[in-house]
Formats: structure tokens, C-alpha cells, sequence
């Protein structure tokens, strides 16, 4: 029987016998593993229905760098210029951002974004810095464009340079909402479509008043929240209270 840390091979079929609704014992047989150490692998990355093998190799290298020390979740706050602090920080970042839905390598393209001081970062920058194909990098741009998290700027020439600013995630909101509202639309004609009386058509009717009530709230959070940035006092701490 083997021992030692699990593998990223033996995570990715972890993650292969999840999905094909496999127990916890049937894939330690096959991986020839105690039922312990993949039950305890599957709860401390999500449970059953949230696990990624990419995502659970992460954390285990994580906590690995971390021993024999206990650290926190969050990397501590680190001065300006400690190179291993802002590696950790990275890690973390982007590790944060995959378990919000992105994959790795948009996950990777908007971190190097956010923590970029330049104006913007060309293809090229972030094939470099990511060490990742071209054309990895184009797809991972594309799809966070659909979301509104990245901008696009032309520069001398041809070349283009991305961009994630300060109202990223306003944008991303309204993308979201408009989402939502398509969604309500499709179900309320989805539910005239079967009969707004059969169960079909009222679960597709309680659907488009829940995506109408979510498109709302989110529209008019995120109107609040820009308001509230745009009016605080560049200098002042967020909380603070007036004079």
C-alpha cells in the first residue's frame, strides 16, 4: 500500500471517481488507499459536489510550505518588496479566484492584472509571467471580457494591452444582472409556452420573479457601492468616522 502525500495524478482520479458517483471506498481501491485518507482528502476541499483536483493540490502545497508552522488562511500582511510574501499572496489570490468559478489560467491573467502597477499588461506580458501559451492567454481574455472583467486597450501599432480597473467588478454586476434578466425573460416564456398553470410552467414562473428580484438587488447594490466609493475621501479609511 502506498504512503506519503497524495499525488496530483491520484487527486485528478479522485476527482474522476466523484464524478461518476464512485464511494469513498471504491476509489481508495483503486487508488489503493485507505477510505480514510480519501474521505478526509474530499471534506477538507469542498465536500463531494465541490472538489477539483487542481484546486485540492493547491491547498496541499500551500499547507505544506506552511509547516511545521501554524499560519492563517490569508498570508500575512508583507512590506513593500518582500518577494516571498507577494508569492504567497499570489498563490492565495489566485487560488481564491478559481474557487470563485474561474479556471486557472483567466484566474492567473486577472491576478497579474490586479497586481500590476503598470497601465496594462500585452499578451506577451502575460505569456511571460504566467508561463503559458499565447493562445491560452487569448482564450483566458476572451472569456473574462464575456464577464466585463477585463478591458481592452490599443497601444502603438497593432498591439493591445489588458486592463482590469477599478470598476471591474461593477461592470462584472451588470453583466451578471443582464444575465439574470435574460434568464427571468426565457422562463417566463418558457412558462407561458407549457401553461402557466401546469407544475412546469409555475416552477418557470418562480423562477423569473426570483431572477428579476436578483437582477434588482445587484443593480441597485452595486449603484450604491460605486456611489459610495466615488464620495469617500481618497485618504480616509474606510469606517472612519467624520470630524
Amino acid at each position: 500500500m502506498p504512503g506519503g502525500r497524495l499525488t496530483q495524478p491520484e487527486r485528478q482520479q479522485i476527482a474522476l471517481g466523484l464524478s461518476d458517483d464512485l464511494t469513498y471506498a471504491e476509489i481508495a481501491r483503486r487508488l489503493d488507499r485507505p477510505t480514510s485518507t480519501v474521505t478526509r482528502e474530499v471534506l477538507r476541499n469542498g465536500g463531494p459536489g465541490s472538489y477539483r483536483a487542481d484546486l485540492a493540490q493547491r491547498a496541499a502545497a500551500r499547507r505544506a510550505r506552511r509547516r511545521p508552522a501554524t499560519a492563517p488562511a490569508a498570508p500575512s500582511p508583507a512590506r513593500s518588496g518582500d518577494a516571498h510574501a507577494l508569492r504567497e499572496f499570489e498563490e492565495w489570490f489566485t487560488t481564491l479566484l478559481m474557487q470563485s468559478g474561474l479556471p486557472r489560467t483567466p484566474a492567473g491573467v486577472l491576478m497579474c492584472l490586479y497586481l500590476s502597477n503598470d497601465s496594462g499588461l500585452t499578451a506577451a506580458d502575460l505569456v511571460q509571467r504566467l508561463g503559458v501559451s499565447p493562445s491560452a492567454v487569448s482564450k483566458a481574455i476572451a472569456g473574462l471580457e464575456t464577464h466585463g472583467l477585463v478591458l481592452r486597450e490599443r497601444v502603438a501599432g497593432r498591439r493591445e494591452r489588458y486592463v482590469a480597473d477599478g470598476d471591474v467588478w461593477f461592470r462584472s454586476l451588470l453583466t451578471a444582472a443582464r444575465t439574470n434578466a435574460d434568464l427571468a425573460e426565457a422562463s417566463r416564456q418558457g412558462a407561458q409556452l407549457v401553461g402557466p398553470d401546469t407544475p412546469a410552467g409555475m416552477r418557470l414562473a418562480s423562477m423569473a420573479r426570483f431572477m428579476d428580484l436578483v437582477s434588482d438587488s445587484i443593480l441597485r447594490a452595486a449603484a450604491d457601492a460605486r456611489v459610495m466609493l466615488e464620495t469617500e475621501a481618497p485618504d480616509a479609511p474606510a469606517g472612519a468616522a467624520s470630524a
